[in-house]
Protein backbone atom coordinates (compact mmCIF):
# COMPACT_ATOMS: atom_id res chain seq x y z
CA UNK A 1 0.00 0.00 0.00
CA UNK A 2 1.20 3.48 -0.91
CA UNK A 3 0.98 4.99 2.57
CA UNK A 4 2.92 2.20 4.30
CA UNK A 5 6.39 3.41 5.36
CA UNK A 6 9.62 1.43 5.24
CA UNK A 7 9.27 -1.49 7.67
CA UNK A 8 12.79 -1.40 9.12
CA UNK A 9 12.86 2.36 9.60
CA UNK A 10 9.49 2.15 11.34
CA UNK A 11 10.59 -0.68 13.62
CA UNK A 12 13.78 1.14 14.64
CA UNK A 13 11.82 4.34 15.35
CA UNK A 14 9.31 2.53 17.58
CA UNK A 15 11.92 0.49 19.47
CA UNK A 16 14.20 3.49 20.10
CA UNK A 17 11.27 5.67 21.16
CA UNK A 18 9.99 3.00 23.56
CA UNK A 19 13.43 2.65 25.14
CA UNK A 20 13.57 6.43 25.56
CA UNK A 21 10.26 6.42 27.46
CA UNK A 22 11.41 3.53 29.67
CA UNK A 23 14.57 5.38 30.72
CA UNK A 24 12.81 8.72 31.20
CA UNK A 25 10.15 7.08 33.37
CA UNK A 26 12.96 6.30 35.78
CA UNK A 27 15.29 9.31 35.67
CA UNK A 28 12.76 12.08 34.92
CA UNK A 29 9.12 10.92 35.26
CA UNK A 30 7.74 14.45 34.85
CA UNK A 31 9.02 14.56 31.27
CA UNK A 32 7.61 11.22 30.09
CA UNK A 33 4.21 12.56 29.01
CA UNK A 34 5.68 15.32 26.87
CA UNK A 35 8.23 12.94 25.35
CA UNK A 36 5.45 10.46 24.53
CA UNK A 37 3.42 13.21 22.87
CA UNK A 38 6.39 14.36 20.78
CA UNK A 39 7.26 10.79 19.78
CA UNK A 40 3.64 10.22 18.73
CA UNK A 41 3.47 13.48 16.76
CA UNK A 42 6.84 12.66 15.23
CA UNK A 43 5.61 9.21 14.23
CA UNK A 44 2.50 10.67 12.57
CA UNK A 45 4.73 13.15 10.73
CA UNK A 46 6.97 10.28 9.65
CA UNK A 47 3.97 8.31 8.32
CA UNK A 48 2.60 11.33 6.45
CA UNK A 49 5.91 12.30 4.83
CA UNK A 50 6.57 8.69 3.92
CA UNK A 51 3.27 8.54 2.01
CA UNK A 52 4.22 11.45 -0.26
CA UNK A 53 5.93 11.20 -3.64
CA UNK A 54 9.68 11.71 -3.21
CA UNK A 55 9.69 13.91 -6.34
CA UNK A 56 7.93 16.59 -4.27
CA UNK A 57 10.86 16.81 -1.84
CA UNK A 58 13.43 16.93 -4.61
CA UNK A 59 11.50 19.59 -6.57
CA UNK A 60 10.87 22.00 -3.71
CA UNK A 61 14.31 21.59 -2.12
CA UNK A 62 15.43 25.19 -2.97
CA UNK A 63 12.56 26.49 -0.84
CA UNK A 64 13.78 24.41 2.10
CA UNK A 65 17.17 26.13 1.92
CA UNK A 66 15.72 29.63 2.18
CA UNK A 67 13.32 28.42 4.87
CA UNK A 68 16.31 27.18 6.88
CA UNK A 69 18.10 30.53 6.54
CA UNK A 70 14.98 32.45 7.58
CA UNK A 71 14.54 30.21 10.64
CA UNK A 72 18.15 30.73 11.71
CA UNK A 73 17.93 34.52 11.26
CA UNK A 74 14.64 34.65 13.20
CA UNK A 75 16.37 32.84 16.06
CA UNK A 76 18.55 35.91 16.69
CA UNK A 77 15.51 38.20 16.48
CA UNK A 78 12.88 36.24 18.42
CA UNK A 79 14.99 33.77 20.37
CA UNK A 80 15.64 33.73 24.10
CA UNK A 81 19.15 33.60 25.50
CA UNK A 82 19.68 30.49 27.63
CA UNK A 83 23.05 30.18 29.37
CA UNK A 84 24.61 32.52 26.82
CA UNK A 85 23.22 30.72 23.75
CA UNK A 86 20.41 31.84 21.45
CA UNK A 87 19.13 28.59 19.98
CA UNK A 88 15.42 28.49 20.77
CA UNK A 89 12.33 30.37 19.60
CA UNK A 90 9.54 30.30 22.22
CA UNK A 91 6.21 29.01 20.86
CA UNK A 92 3.95 29.12 23.89
CA UNK A 93 5.09 26.40 26.27
CA UNK A 94 7.23 24.80 23.56
CA UNK A 95 10.79 25.86 22.74
CA UNK A 96 11.66 25.37 19.05
CA UNK A 97 15.36 24.65 18.57
CA UNK A 98 15.86 25.91 15.03
CA UNK A 99 19.26 24.26 14.65
CA UNK A 100 17.54 20.87 14.86
CA UNK A 101 14.77 21.70 12.41
CA UNK A 102 17.13 23.00 9.71
CA UNK A 103 19.02 19.68 9.53
CA UNK A 104 16.44 17.86 7.34
CA UNK A 105 15.85 21.06 5.37
CA UNK A 106 19.53 21.33 4.51
CA UNK A 107 19.79 17.63 3.66
CA UNK A 108 17.27 18.23 0.86
CA UNK A 109 18.62 21.58 -0.32
CA UNK A 110 22.29 20.58 -0.37
CA UNK A 111 21.35 17.51 -2.44
CA UNK A 112 19.36 19.64 -4.89
CA UNK A 113 22.12 22.16 -5.50
CA UNK A 114 24.78 19.46 -5.83
CA UNK A 115 22.73 17.95 -8.66
CA UNK A 116 22.06 21.31 -10.33
CA UNK A 117 25.66 22.43 -9.86
CA UNK A 118 27.79 19.25 -9.70
CA UNK A 119 31.17 19.77 -8.01
CA UNK A 120 33.17 19.07 -11.16
CA UNK A 121 34.37 22.63 -11.66
CA UNK A 122 35.91 25.20 -9.34
CA UNK A 123 32.98 27.57 -9.90
CA UNK A 124 30.42 24.99 -8.81
CA UNK A 125 32.52 23.91 -5.84
CA UNK A 126 32.74 27.49 -4.60
CA UNK A 127 29.01 27.99 -5.14
CA UNK A 128 28.13 24.90 -3.10
CA UNK A 129 30.67 25.87 -0.46
CA UNK A 130 29.02 29.28 -0.02
CA UNK A 131 25.62 27.61 0.34
CA UNK A 132 27.09 25.44 3.09
CA UNK A 133 28.97 28.23 4.90
CA UNK A 134 25.99 30.58 5.30
CA UNK A 135 23.82 28.35 7.54
CA UNK A 136 26.88 26.90 9.27
CA UNK A 137 28.06 30.36 10.35
CA UNK A 138 24.59 31.31 11.56
CA UNK A 139 24.47 28.15 13.70
CA UNK A 140 28.04 28.65 14.89
CA UNK A 141 27.16 32.19 16.01
CA UNK A 142 24.32 30.99 18.26
CA UNK A 143 26.75 29.42 19.38
CA UNK A 144 26.06 25.74 18.68
CA UNK A 145 29.25 23.93 17.73
CA UNK A 146 27.63 20.48 17.86
CA UNK A 147 24.94 21.32 15.29
CA UNK A 148 27.48 23.12 13.10
CA UNK A 149 29.55 19.91 13.04
CA UNK A 150 26.46 17.86 12.14
CA UNK A 151 25.71 20.20 9.22
CA UNK A 152 29.34 19.85 8.14
CA UNK A 153 29.10 16.06 8.18
CA UNK A 154 25.95 16.22 6.02
CA UNK A 155 27.56 18.44 3.39
CA UNK A 156 30.86 16.57 3.30
CA UNK A 157 29.11 13.21 2.80
CA UNK A 158 26.88 14.59 0.07
CA UNK A 159 29.59 16.38 -1.89
CA UNK A 160 31.68 13.20 -1.74
CA UNK A 161 28.78 11.15 -3.17
CA UNK A 162 28.24 13.89 -5.79
CA UNK A 163 31.65 13.05 -7.22
CA UNK A 164 34.03 15.77 -6.08
CA UNK A 165 37.61 15.27 -7.26
CA UNK A 166 39.99 13.58 -4.82
CA UNK A 167 42.65 16.26 -5.36
CA UNK A 168 40.16 18.86 -4.17
CA UNK A 169 39.43 16.78 -1.06
CA UNK A 170 43.15 16.45 -0.35
CA UNK A 171 43.77 20.17 -0.86
CA UNK A 172 40.91 21.16 1.46
CA UNK A 173 42.02 18.68 4.11
CA UNK A 174 45.54 20.11 3.98
CA UNK A 175 44.26 23.67 4.34
CA UNK A 176 42.10 22.69 7.31
CA UNK A 177 45.11 21.18 9.04
CA UNK A 178 46.99 24.43 8.52
CA UNK A 179 44.08 26.44 9.90
CA UNK A 180 43.89 24.44 13.13
CA UNK A 181 46.40 26.84 14.69
CA UNK A 182 43.71 29.55 14.47
CA UNK A 183 41.20 27.37 16.36
CA UNK A 184 41.62 29.22 19.68
CA UNK A 185 40.55 32.47 17.97
CA UNK A 186 37.43 30.86 16.47
CA UNK A 187 36.06 29.00 19.50
CA UNK A 188 34.48 30.37 22.67
CA UNK A 189 36.28 29.92 25.99
CA UNK A 190 33.93 27.17 27.19
CA UNK A 191 34.41 25.28 23.90
CA UNK A 192 38.18 25.45 24.29
CA UNK A 193 37.91 24.20 27.86
CA UNK A 194 35.91 21.21 26.62
CA UNK A 195 38.67 20.35 24.16
CA UNK A 196 41.48 20.68 26.70
CA UNK A 197 39.65 18.77 29.45
CA UNK A 198 38.85 16.00 26.97
CA UNK A 199 42.56 15.09 27.03
CA UNK A 200 42.64 15.08 30.84
CA UNK A 201 39.23 15.68 32.47
CA UNK A 202 40.73 15.28 35.95
CA UNK A 203 42.69 18.52 35.51
CA UNK A 204 39.45 20.34 36.40
CA UNK A 205 37.20 17.73 38.05
CA UNK A 206 34.75 20.26 39.50
CA UNK A 207 34.69 22.50 36.43
CA UNK A 208 35.03 21.71 32.74
CA UNK A 209 35.81 18.04 33.38
CA UNK A 210 32.88 17.45 35.73
CA UNK A 211 30.33 16.29 33.12
CA UNK A 212 32.68 13.76 31.53
CA UNK A 213 33.83 12.34 34.86
CA UNK A 214 30.29 11.88 36.18
CA UNK A 215 29.22 10.32 32.90
CA UNK A 216 32.06 7.80 32.92
CA UNK A 217 31.28 6.92 36.54
CA UNK A 218 27.64 6.31 35.61
CA UNK A 219 28.51 4.10 32.64
CA UNK A 220 31.14 2.14 34.55
CA UNK A 221 29.03 1.58 37.66
CA UNK A 222 26.22 -0.03 35.65
CA UNK A 223 28.17 -3.23 35.10
CA UNK A 224 26.60 -5.91 32.91
CA UNK A 225 23.01 -5.91 34.18
CA UNK A 226 22.78 -2.39 35.63
CA UNK A 227 21.53 -1.17 38.99
CA UNK A 228 17.90 -1.42 37.90
CA UNK A 229 15.38 1.20 36.89
CA UNK A 230 15.05 3.84 39.59
CA UNK A 231 18.30 2.88 41.31
CA UNK A 232 20.85 4.93 39.37
CA UNK A 233 22.71 7.07 41.89
CA UNK A 234 24.44 9.42 39.43
CA UNK A 235 21.20 10.45 37.74
CA UNK A 236 18.80 10.35 40.72
CA UNK A 237 21.15 12.21 43.04
CA UNK A 238 21.71 14.79 40.26
CA UNK A 239 25.46 14.24 40.02
CA UNK A 240 25.02 13.65 36.28
CA UNK A 241 24.09 16.89 34.47
CA UNK A 242 21.69 16.88 31.49
CA UNK A 243 20.83 13.30 32.45
CA UNK A 244 17.75 13.29 30.19
CA UNK A 245 19.29 14.90 27.09
CA UNK A 246 23.01 14.90 26.27
CA UNK A 247 23.85 12.23 28.86
CA UNK A 248 20.83 9.95 28.61
CA UNK A 249 23.11 7.14 27.38
CA UNK A 250 25.07 7.34 30.65
CA UNK A 251 21.81 7.30 32.65
CA UNK A 252 20.62 4.27 30.69
CA UNK A 253 23.95 2.47 31.07
CA UNK A 254 23.92 2.96 34.83
CA UNK A 255 20.42 1.53 35.30
CA UNK A 256 20.30 -1.09 32.51
CA UNK A 257 24.01 -1.90 32.32
CA UNK A 258 25.90 -3.26 29.33
CA UNK A 259 22.81 -5.09 28.10
CA UNK A 260 20.84 -1.85 27.94
CA UNK A 261 23.72 -0.11 26.18
CA UNK A 262 23.81 -2.90 23.61
CA UNK A 263 20.09 -2.39 22.97
CA UNK A 264 20.78 1.26 22.10
CA UNK A 265 23.60 0.26 19.76
CA UNK A 266 21.46 -2.47 18.14
CA UNK A 267 18.43 -0.21 17.60
CA UNK A 268 20.36 2.77 16.25
CA UNK A 269 22.88 0.55 14.46
CA UNK A 270 20.03 -1.21 12.64
CA UNK A 271 18.59 2.16 11.66
CA UNK A 272 21.93 3.28 10.26
CA UNK A 273 22.47 -0.04 8.48
CA UNK A 274 19.09 0.31 6.76
CA UNK A 275 19.95 3.84 5.60
CA UNK A 276 23.33 2.63 4.33
CA UNK A 277 21.62 -0.21 2.47
CA UNK A 278 19.19 2.24 0.82
CA UNK A 279 22.12 4.49 -0.09
CA UNK A 280 24.15 1.74 -1.75
CA UNK A 281 21.15 0.28 -3.63
CA UNK A 282 19.54 3.51 -4.82
CA UNK A 283 19.42 3.85 -8.65
CA UNK A 284 19.22 7.66 -8.69
CA UNK A 285 21.82 10.25 -7.66
CA UNK A 286 19.18 12.45 -6.04
CA UNK A 287 18.09 9.71 -3.64
CA UNK A 288 21.68 8.67 -2.95
CA UNK A 289 22.55 12.23 -1.92
CA UNK A 290 19.53 12.40 0.39
CA UNK A 291 20.32 9.01 1.95
CA UNK A 292 23.97 10.05 2.37
CA UNK A 293 22.96 13.26 4.15
CA UNK A 294 20.52 11.49 6.47
CA UNK A 295 22.96 8.67 7.23
CA UNK A 296 25.84 11.02 8.04
CA UNK A 297 23.56 13.21 10.19
CA UNK A 298 22.31 10.33 12.35
CA UNK A 299 25.63 8.45 12.32
CA UNK A 300 27.57 11.52 13.46
CA UNK A 301 25.13 12.29 16.29
CA UNK A 302 25.03 8.68 17.47
CA UNK A 303 28.80 8.20 17.50
CA UNK A 304 29.57 11.60 19.01
CA UNK A 305 26.92 11.34 21.73
CA UNK A 306 27.91 7.84 22.84
CA UNK A 307 31.58 8.80 22.50
CA UNK A 308 31.26 11.82 24.77
CA UNK A 309 29.27 9.76 27.30
CA UNK A 310 32.17 7.31 27.67
CA UNK A 311 34.92 9.93 27.43
CA UNK A 312 36.19 9.13 23.93
CA UNK A 313 35.30 12.48 22.32
CA UNK A 314 34.89 16.04 23.65
CA UNK A 315 31.49 17.14 24.93
CA UNK A 316 29.70 18.98 22.11
CA UNK A 317 26.06 19.02 23.22
CA UNK A 318 24.83 16.62 20.52
CA UNK A 319 21.70 14.61 21.35
CA UNK A 320 21.21 10.86 20.89
CA UNK A 321 18.66 10.39 18.08
CA UNK A 322 15.18 9.26 19.22
CA UNK A 323 16.37 8.64 22.79
CA UNK A 324 17.33 12.04 24.18
CA UNK A 325 14.52 14.16 25.58
CA UNK A 326 13.57 17.04 23.28
CA UNK A 327 10.73 17.72 20.86
CA UNK A 328 12.79 19.55 18.24
CA UNK A 329 15.31 16.71 17.98
CA UNK A 330 12.60 14.04 17.71
CA UNK A 331 10.63 16.04 15.14
CA UNK A 332 13.75 16.63 13.01
CA UNK A 333 14.64 12.93 13.08
CA UNK A 334 11.06 11.98 12.18
CA UNK A 335 11.16 14.33 9.18
CA UNK A 336 14.43 12.87 7.88
CA UNK A 337 13.21 9.28 8.26
CA UNK A 338 9.91 10.16 6.54
CA UNK A 339 11.81 11.61 3.59
CA UNK A 340 14.11 8.57 3.52
CA UNK A 341 11.14 6.20 3.48
CA UNK A 342 9.48 8.17 0.66
CA UNK A 343 12.70 8.08 -1.39
CA UNK A 344 13.03 4.33 -0.78
CA UNK A 345 9.51 3.72 -2.11
CA UNK A 346 10.14 6.05 -5.05
CA UNK A 347 13.29 4.15 -5.99
CA UNK A 348 11.46 0.83 -5.70
CA UNK A 349 8.67 2.02 -8.00
CA UNK A 350 11.23 3.30 -10.53
CA UNK A 351 12.98 -0.07 -10.52
CA UNK A 352 9.69 -1.90 -11.11
CA UNK A 353 8.85 0.38 -14.04
CA UNK A 354 12.28 -0.25 -15.56
CA UNK A 355 11.81 -4.02 -15.28
CA UNK A 356 8.45 -3.85 -17.03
Amino acid sequence: MKWLPDFWLTLCYLLSGTLSLVVLSSISPDRVAQQAIMLSLGFLTYIYLSSQDSVVYKTFAPITYFSAIILLVLTFILGDSVRGSIRWIPLGSFQLQTGEIVKPLLVLSFAYFLIKFPPHSLKNIIFNLILFIIPSLLIFRQPDLGTALVISSIWIAQIFIAGISYWVVGTVAGLMLLLTKFLPQLLHDYQLRRLTTFIDPFRDPLGAGYNVIQSMIAVGSGGIFGKGLGHGTQSHLRFLPERHTDFIFASLSEELGLLGSLLVIIFLGSLLYRLLYLLTHSPTLGSRLIFAGIFSYLFFQTVINIGMNIGLVPVTGVTLPLLSYGGSSIFATAITLGVASACAKGDQQSSLLEIR
